[in-house]
This record gives C-alpha cells, sequence and structure tokens, in this order.
C-alpha cells in the first residue's frame, strides 16, 4: 500500500490598515497620545471591529474555496487574533496591499526567519513584484483564482516554483462556488459578500482598479450568481454585500440579475455611479430587490477636478438630481469626495457643504487624495516634485483615514489646506448631524446613524493627527 502524503498546513493572512476602518488609532506613538485619548481609541478600535466595518477579506473568502487533494487551508484575521506562531505552516499566503506593504514585509519575514515558507500576492506583488521578491520564497501575479490551485498542487509535489503568473484573466463565467467554511462568521457583521465582476471601463488617474483588473467588465454567469445568494442566505440571513466598485456599470446585466433576485427577499448594500439615478427601471429593480444603501463616488463637484484626474463618468452639472431620484427611490447613500484634487481652491469646502445640504446626502465621506504607487496620479505628482513620501520606496507610501498628508495640493498651501480640511470635516460630521441623518434616511436608518457617529470621532482623530504632522514628522 502506498504510502500517503501529510496533510499540507496552509494559512491565508489578512492584514489589518492601521487606523480608520479597521481600527481607531493615532498614527503617532502611543506615548505621544494623552491617557485619554489613548483610552478613547481602543474603545472605539474594538467598537468598530464589531461593527458593520467588519466584513471577511473576500480575497481569502475566494482562495481558501480552492480545494486540493492533502490540502487544508485556514484563514487568520489579524483584526481578530494573534498570528498563530505556535503551529507550523507548509505554507503562508499574504495579500500584500501597497499601503500595508511595509507591515507585510515584516510579517514575511519573520515568518521566514522561523522556517515557515511565504507566498505573497495582491495589488503590490502585481505592480511592484522585484520590491517584494526579497520577502517572499513565491510570488502570485496577478488574480489568483486560477493560479492559487497550481501553487496548492505543486505545494503537495513539493516543485513550489518561486513565482506564478498568468498572461490572461480568469474566466469569470467558470462556476467557483466560494465557501465560508474558513471563517469564524460571529466575528463579522456578515459574511455574505459577492462580487459580480472584475475591471473597469474608467481611468480615473488616482484608482488602480483597471490597471490590476483591466479596462473590460468581466462578468460573472447570473445563474451562478443567483444560486450563490441562495446559498450563503442558507448559512446567514444577514444583509448582503455586493463588492463591485460599480454594480451599475453594465445596466443591462444588472436589471437580469437584481430582478432574478427580488424573490429570494434579501436586503443588500452595494457601489455604483450615480448614473443609476438616470436608469428609473434598473432604480426599480434595485430598490425592490432590498437594496437598502449604496456607496457613490461623487470625488468632486469642481468641474477643472473632474477634469484634471479623468473623473469622467458623472457631469458635475447632473448628479444633484441623480442623487435625488436614488434617495426618492428608498435607497440611502455614501456619497464620497476627494478635497484636494487639482482643480480644488479654498472655495471648494464651501460648494461641499452646500452640495451635500442640498441632496441630503446620508453618510458623506471627505476624502484626502492618496497617490497610491503605480497609479497616473503618483507618477504625475512625482514628476511634479509634490509628493511627502518617498517615491523611491514602496514601503513609504501607507493607507491612513485622512489622517497625513501625502503630497502638497496644487492651488491650496498645504497649512492652508489643513486647516480647511479640519473645518469643513468638523461642520460635516457632529453628534447632531448623526441623529438628523439617521432619521432621515430612506433605509438602513441605524447604519447611517453609527456610520456618521463612528466618523465624528474618526474625523477628530483625523484632524488630530494632521495637526502633529504639522508640528512634528510622523513616525
Amino acid at each position: 500500500m502506498a504510502k500517503q502524503n501529510p496533510i499540507k498546513k496552509v494559512l491565508l493572512v489578512f492584514l489589518p490598515s492601521e487606523s480608520g476602518v479597521d481600527g481607531a488609532q493615532s498614527l503617532y506613538d502611543e506615548k505621544e497620545v494623552p491617557p485619554m485619548r489613548r483610552w478613547v481609541n481602543r474603545q472605539f478600535s474594538t467598537i468598530i471591529k464589531k461593527s458593520q466595518f467588519a466584513i471577511p477579506p473576500l480575497s481569502l473568502m475566494i482562495l481558501s474555496s480552492i480545494e486540493v487533494s492533502q490540502v487544508e487551508q485556514s484563514i487568520c484575521d489579524l483584526r481578530f487574533e494573534e498570528f498563530p506562531m505556535h503551529q507550523k505552516w507548509d505554507l503562508v499566503g499574504i495579500s500584500v496591499q501597497t499601503g500595508l506593504a511595509k507591515k507585510a514585509f515584516a510579517l514575511a519575514d519573520h515568518l521566514r526567519s522561523k522556517g515557515m515558507p511565504v507566498a505573497l500576492g495582491g495589488a503590490h506583488v502585481t505592480l511592484f513584484p522585484e520590491a517584494c521578491r526579497p520577502h517572499a520564497d513565491v510570488l502570485v501575479m496577478g488574480e489568483a483564482d486560477d493560479l492559487w490551485k497550481t501553487v496548492l498542487t505543486d505545494l503537495v509535489t513539493g516543485t513550489l516554483q518561486p513565482q506564478y503568473e498568468s498572461n490572461t484573466f480568469p474566466d469569470l463565467n467558470c462556476a467557483r462556488p466560494v465557501s465560508k467554511a474558513a471563517l469564524i462568521k460571529s466575528r463579522y457583521f456578515t459574511t455574505n459578500l459577492i462580487q459580480t465582476g472584475r475591471g473597469c471601463q474608467y481611468r480615473c488617474d488616482f484608482c488602480n482598479v483597471h490597471l490590476l483588473n483591466g479596462h473590460t467588465l468581466r462578468k460573472r454567469s447570473i445563474n451562478h450568481l443567483v444560486s450563490e445568494v441562495a446559498r450563503f442566505q442558507q448559512g446567514d440571513k444577514r444583509i448582503f454585500f455586493f463588492v463591485d466598485d460599480s454594480i451599475n456599470a453594465d445596466p443591462a446585466y444588472a436589471l437580469e440579475l437584481f430582478t432574478k433576485l427580488i424573490p429570494l427577499n434579501i436586503r443588500w448594500f452595494g457601489q455604483a455611479t450615480t448614473t443609476l439615478g438616470q436608469q428609473p427601471e434598473l432604480l426599480q429593480a434595485f430598490a425592490d430587490s432590498g437594496c437598502q444603501a449604496l456607496l457613490v463616488g461623487i470625488e468632486s463637484i469642481e468641474a477643472k477636478s473632474r477634469t484634471a484626474h479623468k473623473k469622467n463618468q458623472n457631469k458635475a452639472g447632473e448628479l444633484v438630481n441623480a442623487i435625488t431620484s436614488i434617495r426618492e427611490a428608498g435607497i440611502s447613500l455614501y456619497g464620497s469626495f476627494i478635497y484636494g484634487l487639482d482643480g480644488d481652491t479654498l472655495q471648494t469646502p464651501a460648494a461641499i457643504l452646500d452640495f451635500i445640504k442640498e441632496t441630503r446626502l446620508d453618510v458623506p465621506g471627505i476624502n484626502i487624495l492618496r497617490p497610491t504607487p503605480g497609479t497616473q496620479v503618483f507618477e504625475r505628482l512625482r514628476e511634479e516634485g509634490r509628493l511627502l513620501f518617498d517615491p523611491n520606496d514602496t514601503t513609504a507610501y501607507r493607507y491612513s483615514f485622512g489622517q497625513e498628508m501625502l503630497y502638497k495640493p496644487k492651488n491650496i498651501p498645504l497649512d492652508a489646506f489643513i486647516e480647511s480640511y479640519a473645518a469643513l470635516t468638523r461642520e460635516v460630521f457632529n453628534v447632531k448631524n448623526a441623529v438628523i441623518r439617521g432619521f432621515g434616511a430612506p433605509r438602513a436608518k441605524s447604519a447611517v446613524m453609527l456610520f456618521n457617529l463612528f466618523y465624528t470621532y474618526l474625523y477628530s482623530l483625523s484632524r488630530h493627527d494632521l495637526q502633529q504632522q504639522q508640528e512634528k514628522p510622523l513616525i
């Protein structure tokens, strides 16, 4: 009788960001933060982890669903647990986001020093493989739906390669059932995450989605999606998240999908463009299928900013009517702005405030431009000498919840920008506004109020850190 190979144990690791939705905390060393604020930070961090901000990492759900004989996969979500160093892992997979590259490399180096092989994948590896190579035994470049099965098969046979890369995108029409078996469901607000497609036909210069997933929208089979929603619903009756950047990018496809989902009586959140407000039949299908709230990327209401950053899909003059139509259909809206774009001036905050009041946005998000390495805006700001971090160090960039400036605005002095950003967020987010928006929301009233209350705190943390940045460099 042939001897059976031992089971190979594989751990997939999710790295939380240093601030914001993964846990409220200052970017400064704890000893620099007053004791009371330190205590508040810890309390809010715990609350946020247990709120609707805490959803599973879909990419790791997808990879853990790939079955290979003699392989057992687990997920380690570092928002909730320490890395299980006491166990022996045959391979540790870490998905690396550019804003977390330094943390990912530090963990990878430590694990490898303990004799644990490490595979690095994700956006940062795809864009900057050479910077990642010294920290990994295996690099996985590109969308890993097909590649990961090859990696696991080679792990079993002892033939792991130093690099795996696909020259084509995976066929999303193939049946790829997503399993929740590796999740601890009670940790999350919901585990019902659905992705209908990948790619983006737009080319906003501050975004890397079209760089990573292509300029063409690739869609999953509608029948597969309906089956997946029904299967997920059996094990978790909570709300669904459709994680696509623009769920209405193909109106005919979206109309067919959500019409077929109406009989399942789900409730769901998603992301869309404000063009939905000009698509009445699709908008009605969204409402009838249980859409509670949508995130829409407004980015800027300044025409010069929209042109400068190639944000061409939603014309500023159409935004108010579109947002009004969506809310009148009974769907709450999270409207995401970016302040500090190249057409913005010190008059922009007043225009944003007027727009929020006129449209009655349920959750405004006031973001600072993030010049992510690899994007067109990063390259342009580097050429113009406007970056405030070392552009030659791919680990110098990090994500934060508007808590540090990474570039010099074009038309506004840095100190004046920080002062105006602080004034804007203080005006938009306070307890009174949180309560008003919560009661006034078309749907998901408690979620809207909770988001606004959390943002009231998170933006106060942002103001604190930006002020600190003016006084001393970030550590």
